[in-house]
């Protein structure tokens, strides 16, 4: 699709410059459409003197920030390609990221500073350049952030780039026990900021609070890039707090008029004591997604004026694919809706063809918001494609009305607190221990979390090991979203005729029958 990017940012500091583009809530700093244009030229300037190229990687380690945003519009202003880096990862699953991905500078906040300098070591990036926050210490031999912008100029050569062209590279989780690299276009976030702009009502007068990470693409882009490509206004959180978050919306003068998150943050602000009190008449959407969103929560915001507008997709769709009206939450609950209007969706059995309405088959999906494949991976890219069609790996099923249910997991992801989670990853990590002869990890209920890991351990002949161990290797190597909460030690782990695991059984064995499984 030969159709040319064009530079949002310098767009909107033409039509609206003194526009507050987008608000700090932790330092209280604000930042005008102007001057992010100003800033995203700076940083543009700064890679091209340090000989950073089109199509060559920025990685960043770093908490939401006005800088995240001057950052990725001034790598999109030279052709550079934007990476995000889940701070959540330890520094070992981090490096194998940056290997992969090979980028020329990490960007990184203070708190990081540790695991940066080591990596920055162990992955022979050329540089680093720290990202010191209001409250950090003045950084010692490395640059900081701040320093280089300031004397940056505004010069820079502009790339002539497509909406085929690489804007980013978000990292998720493989079922092969190693990060994927989804490679994010132009085009899909173009799309992307088309295919939820629409039924978010997302105009220039649209004000969001940003609770996810960044990082993550339910923050950047639900609803932040189509917020600023729409000319609105955004504000930051760093760190997520239920009472905040509500003092915040509640607040007539800051405006809020647009909230996304998981349906962990609305559990925790529903049961937060001052959620009946406050006042979210000034919200106009809500939109939920990442996990599954229980009746419960659905109801409680309902019942406090504020329908839900839940939705599904991937890091590998933009993230938007369907969605479901608000006024079809109750009357379709559990539904991920339809397909969004630049974007077709299909079920087929294991066969490859079309499945009617009722009947459970993969969830594929296709059109200009879908990445063009994997970083550095084209087996992982060719296998997940079939004529056109991204395979989800979800299964699902059309009501009468045309309207999708997520009924299953194709694979054996699951999500907890929205992080989707690989069994694969966990259960490479358990075979270090010498002890583990066989290991598997399922997905049981969580109420604080929608789904947490279980461990499920055989042991080689004569050796001990208990829970307590098994959890604190994890803790070492594992991202906290990623520990299990629990072990069991069996005797062997049941297996099909070829071999594989059969996690359905295990489920039935350690999942309470008066608490199902969400699968």
């Amino acid at each position: 699709m030969d159709v040319k990017h064009y530079d949002w940012t310098a767009y909107h500091a033409s039509i609206r410059p003194n526009k507050k583009a987008i608000v700090d809530l932790d330092t209280g700093a604000e930042t005008t459409y102007g001057e992010l244009n100003d800033r995203a030229a700076r940083f543009a300037s700064y890679l091209q003197v340090n000989k950073v190229k089109r199509g060559d990687r920025v990685a960043m380690l770093m908490q939401n920030s006005p800088q995240f945003f001057e950052i990725e519009f001034g790598c999109a202003k030279i052709g550079a390609i934007c990476l995000p880096l889940n701070w959540r990862l330890t520094v070992n699953e981090l490096e194998y990221i940056l290997n992969d991905s090979t980028p020329e500078i990490l960007i990184y906040d203070s708190i990081f500073a540790k695991e940066a300098t080591e990596l920055v070591s162990r992955c022979g990036i050329n540089r680093g350049l720290k990202n010191c926050d209001a409250n950090a210490e003045k950084a010692s031999q490395t640059p900081s952030y701040a320093e280089a912008m300031q004397n940056a100029t505004t010069n820079y050569e502009p790339a002539v780039c497509t909406h085929d062209d690489i804007a980013m590279i978000m990292y998720t989780s493989g079922t092969t026990g190693h990060p994927k690299g989804a490679m994010i276009t132009f085009g899909m976030n173009f799309y992307n900021a088309v295919n939820l702009g629409i039924p978010a009502a997302i105009g220039s007068d649209t004000v969001q609070l940003v609770v996810l990470p960044l990082f993550h693409t339910g923050g950047l882009n639900c609803y932040a890039n189509p917020i600023l490509h729409a000319g609105g206004e955004i504000l930051l959180m760093r760190e997520f707090d239920p009472g905040r978050a509500l003092k915040i919306i509640g607040d007539p003068e800051l405006g809020v008029t647009h909230f996304f998150a998981v349906p962990a943050p609305y559990q925790f602000m529903m049961q937060h004591p001052d959620f009946k009190q406050t006042d979210l008449s000034h919200l106009q959407t809500a939109g939920v997604g990442g996990a599954p969103c229980a009746e419960a929560i659905l109801r409680a915001w309902i019942d406090h004026g504020v329908p839900l507008i839940q939705g599904w997709g991937m890091t590998e769709t933009s993230p938007g694919g369907t969605a479901l009206a608000a006024e079809d939450v109750m009357r379709k609950i559990g539904s991920a809706g339809k397909a969004l209007l630049h974007t077709e969706v299909k079920i087929v059995g294991d066969d490859g063809k079309d499945l009617p309405q009722g009947e459970v088959g993969e969830l594929l999906i296709r059109g200009p918001n879908i990445t063009p494949g994997y970083w550095n991976n084209p087996e992982a890219t060719e296998k997940s494609f079939v004529d056109g069609w991204l395979m989800t790996g979800d299964a699902a099923r059309f009501d009468e009305d045309g309207f999708i249910f997520i009924v299953d997991r194709w694979k054996d992801m699951y999500i907890s607190g929205g992080e989707n989670v690989y069994p694969a990853e966990i259960e490479n990590v358990l075979y270090q221990l010498p002890e583990v002869a066989e290991a598997a990890i399922i997905g049981v209920p969580d109420d604080r979390w929608g789904e947490t890991g279980k461990a499920i351990i055989v042991l080689k002949s004569g050796a001990t090991l208990d829970e307590e161990a098994v959890l604190a290797h994890c803790l070492k190597n594992l991202a906290k979203f990623k520990i299990p909460q629990s072990a069991e030690f069996i005797d062997i782990l049941p297996r099909n005729a070829t071999g594989k695991v059969l996690k359905r059984n295990l489920r039935e064995r350690f999942v309470s029958v008066d608490q199902p499984a969400i699968t």
